[in-house]
């Protein structure tokens, strides 16, 4: 098999629990050296991997094939750009970058450097989205009149971390809103208009932390949600349509098992707990009944995978850059809807 040698940009939350994890797990694919200022960090976790504090170190080494970012967003389009300039595939920790000028240069940059160029929305292989993206594509429900999601966090104190901290790609939208939008558009495609109401909700909070949006497809809505003081959690999904309604409970597990140290392969990898299996109702011979619905397991690792065969054999990639192009938009829209207290059209 041939061998897919990995430089990683930064290893925090990121790089250490979202990323190496699923790389390894990976059959193929080494990750050979991190850009890091800890170390020693690095080590407890990739023993085998060179560890350089300068990001040039990644590049200038012939071996590395693909760099992956997980930097803060607002180096995205830097590393990005100078990686593809060196001739490295790329894959960019969510959001791909802050405004939808960068994400379109660095698709010019890598279409001329004929290199992959990928976004790690991760979210779409939770275990919960793909049970709805079966359901909505089975056409159980009929036409789809509302798609709700949210995202809700409680977590009333500000930290001191830099998504929370004034400056661009900080804050909710930016975060938690990449992943709702590009599951949305991964459902429906782009919208026909934005609606967004977009502001920090908690004293003190300097961003973002609370985000309401709505994206128009004819008479289909999809609604958005995120908030930081939400202490008890209602459906995770709403999915309504003319034959029928899905409702969704519960996180998937992937999150939590990759914070205890497990691994895809590993007993119950992105296992649903079976209280928290989704319920559909809808019409059989005349009477309105409601089913539970066993949930799809979690696959985190189809990423990385895919990011191997778009590589090594020319698939494509698992999250092209043009759909996170859009998600970029839709989050540009967002703000400004926000701003201007109107729904602005997509186009």
């Amino acid at each position: 098999m041939k061998k897919l040698n990995v430089g990683i940009a930064g290893f925090g939350l990121s790089g250490q629990i979202f990323h190496a994890p699923i790389i390894r797990s990976i059959e193929g694919i080494e990750i050979v050296k991190v850009f890091s200022s800890n170390a020693q960090k690095v080590k407890q976790h990739l023993p085998d991997a060179d560890v350089v504090s300068a990001f040039d170190d990644l590049l200038s080494d012939n071996a590395i094939d693909l760099v992956v970012i997980t930097t803060p967003n607002d180096t995205h389009y830097d590393f990005a750009k100078r990686s593809l300039i060196a001739g490295k595939h790329v894959v960019v920790e969510k959001p791909f970058v802050i405004t939808s000028e960068e994400a379109r240069d660095l698709m010019e940059t890598a279409a001329l450097q004929n290199r992959v160029l990928s976004v790690y929305q991760n979210r779409r292989w939770d275990n919960d989205f793909l049970t709805v993206k079966r359901t909505v594509d089975s056409g159980v429900l009929g036409d789809i009149a509302l798609y709700e999601a949210h995202y809700d966090r409680y977590r009333p104190e500000v930290t001191d971390r830099w998504r929370e901290k004034e400056g661009p790609g900080s804050g909710m939208l930016y975060d938690l809103g990449a992943h709702l939008i590009d599951q949305a558009l991964y459902l429906f495609g782009k919208p026909a208009s934005v609606y967004a109401d977009v502001f920090p909700q908690r004293i003190d909070s300097k961003v973002d932390d609370y985000f309401h949006i709505v994206l128009t497809y004819g008479k289909m809505r999809a609604i958005l949600h995120s908030g930081s003081l939400v202490s008890k959690h209602g459906p995770r999904f709403q999915l309504h349509g003319s034959q029928g309604s899905f409702t969704k409970y519960g996180l998937d597990s992937q999150e939590d098992m990759l914070r205890q140290g497990g691994t895809p392969g590993k007993a119950d990898w992105g296992k649903d707990r079976e209280e928290d299996y989704g319920e559909i109702t809808h019409m059989i011979n005349g009477r309105m009944i409601t089913e539970k619905v066993e949930t799809l397991s979690g696959c985190y690792e189809c990423y990385y995978q895919g990011i191997y065969d778009a590589i090594m054999y020319n698939a494509p990639a698992p999250v092209r850059a043009e759909e996170a192009l859009i998600t970029i938009k839709v989050i540009e829209l967002a703000m400004r809807s926000s701003v201007e207290k109107r729904t602005l059209p997509f186009e």
